[in-house]
């Protein structure tokens, strides 16, 4: 009775909005919802979603599908309060998602921009847990730098005081790591032949520098591509990292299950954590997924709006990611949220 009658209130009110108009007003929010998701494995468009040209691919029983967040942005009263009842829907303050002093335009922009750089960095995470290892090459040498008569374009260096230089960020690391002026013992490789040489660092833009502009490269004998449009950000590095070994293995990942997913992913092949995982888990339960791959640091977040008949799995790695799968298509039981 008393729900019945908080109903007929509420009712009541909205009548009274809608009569003046106020119902149409625009409000500073922004309505979340669950977006589209897409298999890697499969096509958009008809268009494979990951390509692969020059190498033999595998084909899968299942799916493993990107899950993504649908942002309303021009939101009037009536969708707010329709978000704010749903069960499905979340509405937050504009500016969480349009920071003020950028356009629109600007963020869908970096969304974009984030949604490459995810796509590079599957790509190496994936392809270094195939064996390809990603090789730090000098692209050029200041003349008048502390490198001018030690390394050459070309090299390809390979360590620093005996540290292990795997991707170019970690050289830019292991040389910021001492003040300038250290002798820093840099390892490389130049036409197959390993040398090691000493190089003393110098300050440039208030930071120790050796003088050189580097590249990072991964040889393989084949090339890689995605055919995805109209979905931004850096949250379907997971799933594009784990399509890309499934292609390229004989293994059915999947399993014949539909399993889906979200999470960043760095050259390293750590997974980090995103945003919208209410959103998201909705979307993947009207996609069918029997599972769902979470970032371990969304666990909680995860737990907390699970839906029903829906595993959470939690990843925090490229690696754990597969050996959840793994565990899935023995029949085991994986590291569960």
């Amino acid at each position: 009775m008393r729900r019945r009658g908080l109903t007929v209130l509420l009712g009541a009110l909205l009548t009274a909005l809608l009569s003046i108009g106020v119902l149409g007003a625009p409000v500073p929010y922004v309505v979340l919802g669950p977006g589209p998701t897409v298999d890697t494995l499969g096509q958009e468009d008809g268009k494979e979603v990951i390509q692969v040209t020059g190498r033999e691919t595998s084909t899968s029983a299942g799916q493993l599908r990107l899950t993504t967040v649908g942002v309303q942005p021009g939101v009037k009263l009536r969708s707010a309060i329709q978000g704010w009842l749903s069960d499905e829907q979340a509405v937050v303050p504009r500016e969480l998602v349009y920071p003020p002093g950028e356009s629109q335009e600007e963020v869908e922009q970096r969304n974009a921009e984030d949604f490459q750089v995810s796509q590079t960095s599957a790509e190496t995470a994936a392809l270094r847990e195939l064996g390809y290892e990603v090789q730090v090459v000098v692209k050029t040498v200041a003349t008048d730098g502390p490198a001018a008569t030690v390394l050459r374009p070309g090299d390809v260096v390979t360590s620093v005081d005996g540290e292990p230089v795997p991707f170019a960020s970690r050289l830019t690391e292991l040389i910021r790591a001492k003040p300038a002026g250290t002798a820093l013992r840099i390892g490389y490789t130049r036409d197959g032949a390993a040398r090691t040489d000493t190089i003393t660092s110098q300050e440039q833009d208030g930071r120790p520098r050796i003088g050189i502009e580097i590249e990072q490269q991964q040889p393989h004998p084949f090339t890689l591509s995605f055919d995805l449009k109209d979905i931004g950000g850096p949250s379907a590095g997971l799933m594009f990292a784990l399509g890309i070994i499934d292609k390229l293995t004989p293994d059915d990942l999947t399993g014949g299950r539909i399993i889906a997913g979200t999470g960043t992913i760095d050259d390293a092949g750590q997974v980090g954590p995103i945003g919208g995982i209410p959103q998201k888990l909705v979307g993947a339960k009207q996609a069918n997924a029997t599972a769902f791959l979470v970032p371990a640091a969304n666990c909680a977040e995860a737990v907390r709006n699970r839906q029903p008949d829906l595993p959470l799995v939690k990843v925090g790695s490229l690696d754990e990611a597969l050996d959840a799968l793994e565990t899935l298509r023995s029949g085991g039981e994986p590291a569960y949220c």
